[in-house]
């Protein structure tokens, strides 16, 4: 028996593969407790990081610990865009 495996497409967005990988094109799905969450819990949380770990919140600090997750991410950031980038 030949089976394939059948890989679910999202909704929103289109998706293009870069390099092996599948990245998204497009908006970004909008969430409004992760929005909530970044603007309100991590502020305190990165005070402290900052002020005990060195090199915490550098830039460029990314590509020197994790250089594949830095340039997914980097990727990622430059094509896909926000609910709120078409207000502005």
């Amino acid at each position: 028996m030949n089976r394939e495996k059948s890989i679910k497409q999202p909704e929103s967005g289109q998706d293009a593969k870069i390099g092996g990988i599948v990245m998204k094109i497009g908006m970004r799905t909008p969430s409004l407790k992760k929005s909530l969450s970044a603007r309100t819990t991590g502020a305190a949380k990165r005070a402290v990081k900052r002020a005990l770990i060195p090199g915490y919140g550098k830039k460029g600090m990314g590509l020197l610990r994790d250089p594949e997750r830095a340039v997914k991410n980097k990727i990622y950031k430059k094509t896909t865009f926000s609910l709120w980038d078409l207000f502005k």
